[in-house]
């Protein structure tokens, strides 16, 4: 059942086009994602395709009485509650309700919609939608502020939804997990990308494939332009008397061959994003006992706790939403004061903060204003940098607030990196920004010197980046995690959400004597060992193939999964091992 169709679909910004001629039809079980460069057009289509907005060329056609729900980038909700925002009409208001609390905004069910922000908008809008019943649904990046368990929530819902759906979304895991087509918009041009009968798979693994195999087959196109080239020029050579009598077809052929270059890459070059960074001492940001809490409230948002971190160190901050993720980033920035303890900056400490609302973003600002700073002209190097960051020509000289939401997270990422810091806050680098541009971000921290603290729920990007994870639970405890996002994941399965984190008592508890006999626990202690070696010897070689899995995605999800299940054993190794040397203290054993 064809549910929305669009034939011969045209859009522009005013420097450039976005797309011409593009024609996609959505039927029922239809999973399609949208994928391209920042600014190409993406939210432009689904917003033609819902009908929020007319197309400058083409036509959009819907199926008789279609039921199609649209969620927007920047949703706009009615004013009222939560509550009313979400429930009005339904007919059961208690799944309005349920939905609000999978997407982590049930603590708020009678807040204004006026004072939320801009996040809290986006769940409810799509709490909205999802608790009603739609043939078809236009999705513009729904796992932005989503924590990952409602991340988890939203992939199943997706992948049981039976209509058609059409979703922007830059989470790599979502795309693989949820589409079965994907279209890609690349210079004006499109794509519809679709596995393989016989060898299956998801949209994103067959976008990939096709991609790698344009660029492979654009290469090659290229150097049989430059061999036909080559013969034509020694044709022409020839001599001037040779010249006068060829044929002019075949002279203008020559011409257009030695003329004509290959297409213009969609970027000049990879991003740019090492800008070099101020030399950081041994010291970097001590957190001792600290604690928050908003003011005129007793609870605690945050529990208080000690952490150092140190040069090096790339520390994943993951949690629920409203677990305080962002408050720790904003104590360490120095933009609250804890309520409890102290923060310790070491001397040469420069922060460089990427935060996720882009506060310091003027939108009337021009591009090349906002990189000029202070001066009141850009300089040769100013000029240069936007270049690097993918700021050409016209894209200097628009205004901020014309950009696409992918366009102000890049221009914000360059300010943040043009002051050279040592130690980056990023929270939520990943909304909004484009594969490319992500991959990209994941190379250059891979590489940084310095402090890393970054909150994400891409969970692609946590396994790529972070050598610690920080979890925070929705009781404010921050707890060191063992196996980073994985082992994580993997404890999160293991037990309820609602669950608290143990608290850390001052004083141990009295340790039990064992009534095992010296010779059992030592065979114990032998065997336990041994199976500690061996997990840790499989996590090792698990660890080791996903790295070398970098640019395959498909392979990456498998040993991503692997790599929990693998670190899951060598916790549950370690904890045997660690209840048997209790056992073996207990009684004065050496081991």
């Amino acid at each position: 059942m064809i549910l929305i169709d669009a034939q011969g679909l045209g859009a522009s910004r005013p420097d450039r086009p976005l797309f011409t001629n593009l024609s996609l039809t959505l039927s029922a079980g239809d999973r399609i994602g949208v994928v391209g460069l920042n600014g190409c057009g993406k939210s432009t289509l689904l917003s033609m395709m819902s009908g929020e907005r007319e197309p400058e060329a083409g036509v959009v056609r819907r199926g008789r009485n279609a039921r199609v729900g649209a969620l927007a980038q920047l949703p706009v909700l009615p004013a009222g509650t939560v509550r009313a925002a979400v429930c009005a009409g339904l007919a059961e208001a208690w799944q309005g309700e349920a939905m609000l609390s999978r997407l982590g905004m049930g603590g708020v069910l009678d807040a204004p919609t006026d004072q939320l922000s801009g996040g809290q908008k986006k769940r409810v809008a799509l709490a909205a939608l999802l608790a009603r019943e739609w043939d078809a649904l236009i999705l513009d990046e729904p796992t932005n502020h989503l924590d990952l368990d409602a991340i988890a929530y939203l992939e199943d819902w997706l992948a049981a939804f039976a209509g058609g759906l059409l979703l922007v979304t830059h989470d790599r895991h979502v795309l693989d997990r949820v589409t079965n087509k994907v279209l890609e918009i690349d210079r004006g041009k499109y794509y519809v990308h679709v596995p393989h009968e016989r060898t299956g798979g998801s949209g994103y693994a067959a976008y990939l494939a096709a991609r790698i195999e344009r660029e492979a087959q654009a290469a090659s196109d290229e150097q049989t332009r430059k061999n036909l080239a080559r013969r034509e020029l020694a044709w022409l050579r020839r001599g001037a008397p040779a010249r006068t009598s060829k044929p002019k077809a075949r002279i203008d052929t020559a011409n257009a061959l030695l003329t004509r270059g290959p297409q213009a890459a969609a970027r000049a070059g990879d991003i740019g994003l090492s800008l070099g960074s101020a030399r950081l001492g041994s010291k970097g940001i001590e957190i001792h006992g600290v604690g928050f809490s908003w003011p005129g409230e007793s609870r605690l948002v945050l529990r208080p706790f000690d952490h150092m971190f140190e040069p090096g160190d790339c520390v994943g901050v993951v949690g629920p939403n409203g677990a305080g993720k962002s408050t720790l980033l904003d104590l360490m920035a120095g933009r609250l004061q804890p309520t409890h303890g102290s923060v310790e900056i070491g001397r040469t400490v420069k922060i460089g903060y990427y935060d996720q609302l882009g506060r310091d973003l003027d939108v009337n600002l021009r591009v090349r204003d906002a990189v000029a700073g202070n001066e009141r002209e850009p300089t040769l190097a100013h000029v240069k940098l936007m270049r690097q960051f993918w700021f050409d020509g016209d894209a200097q000289f628009a205004p901020i607030g014309t950009l696409s939401g992918g366009e102000r997270r890049r221009l914000q990422l360059l300010l943040t990196l043009i002051e050279q810091p040592n130690v980056l806050l990023l929270d939520e680098p990943t909304n909004d920004l484009d594969l490319d541009t992500l991959r990209a971000l994941e190379e250059f921290l891979d590489d940084w010197p310095g402090i890393v603290v970054l909150v994400s729920h891409d969970r692609v990007f946590l396994d790529r980046t972070v050598t610690e994870v920080l979890a925070i639970d929705s009781d404010g405890r921050a707890t060191v995690v063992r196996g980073g996002v994985a082992g994580w994941l993997a404890q999160r399965v293991a037990q309820p959400l609602t669950t608290p984190a143990p608290s850390r008592s001052p004083s141990a508890p009295p340790k039990a004597v064992s009534k095992k006999s010296p010779s059992t626990l030592r065979r114990q202690l032998a065997v336990a060992d041994r199976a500690l070696a061996e997990a840790t010897a499989c996590r090792d070689t698990v660890q080791t193939e996903l790295l070398a899995a970098t640019s395959n995605h498909t392979e990456l999800v498998r040993l991503s999964a692997e790599l929990a299940t693998a670190q899951s054993a060598v916790d549950t190794a370690e904890e045997r091992w660690l209840s048997l040397a209790a056992e073996a203290e207990s009684l004065h054993m050496e081991f």
